[in-house]
């Protein structure tokens, strides 16, 4: 590790901590229904969509209600953007006249853009129009990430209230989520990438002549596409001159901006953020960092303003941070060590400030290691996804740092929305546990913490290592799981545990070196999404009924207070221990192992 390095990353969270309170106290005027300031020109916007959704603004919903409403919506959205791909070999806006995607593909990607996972198993630049771009893709990163803010919504509502039937009305927090807090903050951040490079145009793909003409050898095909042979049966083959390349175009800033600002990821380019008409250069890199963890940030200060006690929002953040600079750092020390494997061939780059010696296998030298390793765990721990690296090349220490984050489940600033409504769902645990210590009824900032409160949590805490493991376990077993994992070994199982741990948490960045655009893996990862999103935001919702038809319960000297250090430390530890507990085992088959193998 560097000084230069380590102020870089110190940097990016001092001005994370310091947007945190503003934007939090923002969010919480909009969803309080507060003026914030551009109520004059989005509010008849607003009042067109609640007549569009045949709702009105005071009209409130219960649980089961609110549950369902998003349920229809989330399958309308995934039929939606099925059919466009269907279809989109006959639509506008598509100059590069890409077919229709096949079938499963279609529904692999619906469900992740659906999710908010945004999982791809094609490369987006030879496979997606504009239209399919736009409409589809980045429409829904809009409303996926509006959906889980709304489900927190609904939750802290249900905190705050006492015996109240009713949690809010999901089209209005939909509502309120895209127009006010989504919309803004994506169009300024789109203008200040296209200011920075970063393409937004509809034109056709350009070839444009290289600077450095290359060749490539390849074999000679007969007309039937079978190898050519000579007389001693080698294979013939042929010297091909590169001369031209092809740049790919489209209206990738606006997709951007999005992606990073919903926790969305996946990319317009299949290089995603490492590709320079994505993220231009360390500015456009270092927006991309701050913008896809500030919502989540900005949640917790919400949480804490709407609650009624700021200080509740705090110990949240304080616990959330604690654990991201552990992963941080631990993933630049792991990166910032030579692969020994690479240094005993002799062909490791000369030591520079860039690179210290340290792992540059599939790093951006535009970005170096610090910003790297910043990246993939800033990416993992909020379910963004979005790369600026190939984390299958990062060293398996270094590696281990983003699954893990990904196995604390969506906690450590997590989705937006879904992280920190997950992260409740560990606090009640924390309280639940402390209760059982006293021998008290747990309380959680004045509600009791009953049995089925702990059901719902259980569910919602359990389910994404429940299909996690066992989507792992059935394409270990299965020849079709197996077929395309093409690094043997301990690193191939952990390709598998990466894809699975991505896609239960809904986060969509992978370990490259395994081919998951085939039916087998486009359905269990499919599934696994669908599973991982909304089994865990129903149990959700489901606590927050009960939790608003509760009475407030007086504080008594047996009440854990959730605001001090030791609550803190309560929450990392019961986090910890349960994602500790549930995939240690495959960690040590996987990473661990691979490390171990790296020395004689």
């Amino acid at each position: 590790m560097t000084f230069n390095g380590i102020l870089q990353i110190v940097l990016y969270l001092i001005v994370l901590v310091a947007i945190t309170k503003p934007l939090g106290w923002y969010m919480a005027r909009v969803f309080q229904g507060q003026p914030v300031g551009i109520d004059r020109v989005l509010r008849p916007v607003e009042r067109i969509f609640y007549r569009l959704c045949g709702t009105r603004e005071d009209e409130e919903m219960d649980w089961k209600t609110y549950a369902l409403a998003l349920l229809l919506f989330s399958v309308a959205g995934i039929i939606f953007v099925y059919v466009l791909q269907r279809i989109q070999g006959s639509l506008p806006l598509n100059p590069q006249a890409f077919a229709s995607v096949g079938p499963d593909s279609s529904f692999n990607t619906a469900v992740s853009f659906v999710t908010n996972t945004n999982w791809q198993g094609y490369g987006g630049e030879v496979t997606m129009s504009y239209l399919t771009q736009m409409l589809g893709l980045a429409v829904q990163n809009f409303v996926s990430a509006a959906s889980g803010i709304a489900v927190l919504v609904a939750l802290i509502r249900a905190i705050s209230r006492r015996s109240s039937q009713t949690i809010g009305n999901f089209w209005v927090d939909l509502t309120r989520a895209t127009l006010y807090v989504l919309l803004p903050i994506s169009i300024v951040f789109a203008l200040i990438l296209v200011s920075q490079g970063v393409i937004q145009n509809f034109n056709p793909y350009k070839d444009v002549a290289l600077l450095q003409p290359t060749s490539y050898q390849t074999a000679v095909l007969d007309t039937d596409g079978n190898p050519v042979k000579d007389a001693s049966g080698n294979p013939q083959t042929q010297t091909v001159a590169v001369t031209t390349q092809s740049l790919p175009m489209g209206p990738a800033a606006s997709q951007v901006a999005i992606k990073h600002l919903g926790t969305n990821g996946g990319g317009f380019f299949n290089a995603n953020s490492a590709h320079p008409f994505e993220s231009p250069n360390a500015l456009t890199d270092f927006l991309e960092l701050l913008a896809e963890t500030s919502i989540a940030a900005g949640l917790t200060y919400m949480f804490g303003k709407m609650v009624g006690d700021t200080r509740q929002g705090w110990a949240i953040f304080i616990a959330m941070m604690v654990m991201f600079v552990v992963l941080i750092f631990g993933a630049y020390a792991a990166e910032s060590q030579a692969n020994p494997k690479i240094t005993a061939l002799g062909v490791d780059a000369a030591a520079s400030e860039v690179n210290p010696g340290g792992n540059m296998e599939g790093k951006e030298v535009r970005f170096g290691i610090a910003r790297s390793s910043l990246f993939a765990v800033a990416t993992t721990v909020t379910s963004t996804g979005a790369v600026n690296s190939m984390h299958d090349s990062f060293m398996p220490l270094g590696g281990f740092m983003p699954l893990f984050a990904m196995h604390l489940g969506e906690t450590v600033l997590g989705g937006v929305g879904s992280g920190l409504y997950g992260m409740l769902a560990f606090a009640i645990v924390a309280v639940f546990v402390a209760g059982l210590m006293v021998g008290r009824t747990p309380e959680y900032l004045g509600k009791k913490i009953e049995a089925f409160d702990m059901k719902m949590v259980s569910i919602a805490i359990l389910i994404m290592p429940c299909i996690v493991l066992l989507g792992m376990a059935a394409a270990v077993l299965s020849e079709s799981g197996r077929a395309t994992v093409f690094n043997p070994g301990t690193h191939g199982f952990s390709e598998i545990m990466y894809a699975f741990t991505s896609a239960g948490n809904n986060n969509g960045s992978a370990f490259a070196g395994i081919g998951v655009n085939t039916s087998f893996y486009n359905t269990a990862l499919g599934l696994t999404m669908l599973f991982g999103r909304f089994w865990f935001a129903l149990p959700i919702l489901a606590l927050a009924g009960s939790l608003a038809r509760k009475k407030l319960v007086p504080a008594g000297p047996g009440t854990l207070p959730t605001h001090t250090p030791l609550f803190v430390t309560m929450l990392i530890g019961v986090v910890v221990i349960v994602g500790a507990l549930s995939f240690i085992p495959v960690l040590a088959l996987g990473p661990v192992v691979e490390h171990l193998l790296l020395f004689p």
